[in-house]
């Protein structure tokens, strides 16, 4: 590929700058990135992405997680499409909402009834809020280091927020039922919920799995505290099963935050919820104008359709494991030490002894200018558009990375 021409996107980025508090918000702040990363995007179809510039990538994040069947995705558009020509933002919900409802119902055995918001965080913050209604208590448990959306009571940054705003906030080790179980003692008879991950997916840290006995500990804690099991499925949530992520290991939690691969890129978040929990969910006053709007909807009924149609959880983790086995060869062909970790269709490699994450910001430059876009230390995400064309394209963008991080 070409040396990257970056002219539109450094024009775009000076007249952002000058209306947009820090020139963009959040994770999607180019100047987090590597160098040479494009801030604005031209289009997108399947597995790949064209900047401002015209420079072509594969995509190896997937628009940070919503994209799960290819951007622009046939089915998923026609479905907008025809919603579109009925309406999107009527007075109130299209027959589209009550369809959706019973798909994702019948497809989630933890699923009795749901509620759909807009994006994650009102989804993990209804999920809270519905467990506080229905128990009478005040106390969440959260496990150190995971992220539940940008909320004052679950930011990561601490920026604007108040100690009021954590007052109930109470923290356990992830994957230590010993600190569940001490976090429990210390919230005594107010533990509304516990709220679990559905892996381990701290940013710029090895990504951890739970283990059968570890989700089912979580299960019995609950149980035994009558406190909720909440399961943030937002991030991982159709990736690793449709049942949802911890049906393989045999545990239904009480509700799940759902949002990202639901829509396939189309705004969406949803909670489901177990029988017991539906006076509450009733009870409760969560709303918003957009809440309703149908033609996100018809693009969640049809991507989980296509989902189930093509297995898609499996289509990722074959690719996903093909990517992982190419880079692992490669790393060794350049001798340059990486540690894989979390589910292939979530993968992410990181180099050994790069504390400061200079060799994967340099391997992702060089991989950006050779036609591929990786992540340094943040989880990748494939989608069913990836093919084993699309991930060699990538291993071959991959190569000129461990080139250059094998030359510091």
């Amino acid at each position: 590929m070409a040396e990257r021409l970056n002219s539109a996107d450094a024009a775009l980025r000076v007249r952002a700058a000058k209306v947009i508090p820090g020139g963009m918000w959040g994770h999607l702040n180019a100047a987090n990135l590597p160098d040479g990363y494009p801030q604005f995007f031209a289009r997108a179809r399947g597995c790949r992405l064209w900047d401002v510039d015209g420079n072509e990538v594969v995509d190896f994040m997937c628009s940070w997680g919503p994209i799960v069947l290819g951007h622009h995705h046939p089915a998923v558009e026609e479905a907008v499409r025809a919603q579109a020509a009925q309406g999107a933002t009527m007075n109130g919900p299209g027959a589209v909402l009550v369809e959706l409802a019973e798909q994702l119902t019948g497809m989630l055995p933890a699923a009795d009834w749901c509620l759909f918001e807009k994006n994650g965080t009102d989804a993990t913050t209804a999920c809270v809020t519905i467990a506080r209604a229905g128990t009478g208590r005040r106390k969440v448990l959260l496990a150190r280091g995971s992220y539940h959306g940008a909320a004052p009571w679950c930011s990561p940054s601490l920026v604007g927020v108040t100690a009021e705003d954590r007052a109930h906030i109470i923290h356990y080790d992830h994957g230590d039922l010993d600190s569940v179980r001490a976090a429990l003692a210390e919230a005594g008879d107010d533990c509304a919920a516990v709220l679990a991950s559905a892996f381990r997916h701290d940013m710029a840290r090895a990504l951890e799995l739970p283990t059968r006995d570890y989700a089912q500990g979580l299960r019995a804690l609950c149980d035994q505290a009558g406190a909720a099991l909440i399961l943030d499925d937002v991030r991982a949530g159709f990736r690793l099963h449709l049942g949802g992520s911890w049906e393989a290991y045999g545990v239904r939690p009480d509700f799940s935050a759902w949002s990202k691969a639901i829509a396939n890129g189309y705004a969406l978040s949803a909670v489901t919820g177990a029988e017991k929990w539906r006076d509450a969910a009733a009870r409760v006053f969560t709303t918003g104008s957009f809440w309703a709007e149908a033609t996100s909807m018809a693009a969640s009924l049809a991507t989980l359709r296509e989902l189930q149609r093509v297995d898609g959880p499996a289509v990722m983790a074959a690719m996903g494991e093909r990517l992982r086995a190419g880079l692992s060869a490669l790393a060794a062909q350049y001798g340059v030490g990486v540690t894989h970790s979390g589910p292939a269709q979530m993968p992410l490699m990181l180099f050994d002894g790069d504390a400061d994450f200079r060799r994967g910001n340099a391997f992702c430059s060089a991989a950006l200018r050779a036609g591929a876009y990786f992540h340094p230390k943040h989880n990748m995400f494939l989608s069913t558009a990836h093919g084993p064309a699309d991930i060699d394209r990538g291993l071959e963008a991959a190569e000129a990375g461990f080139r250059a991080v094998s030359r510091m």
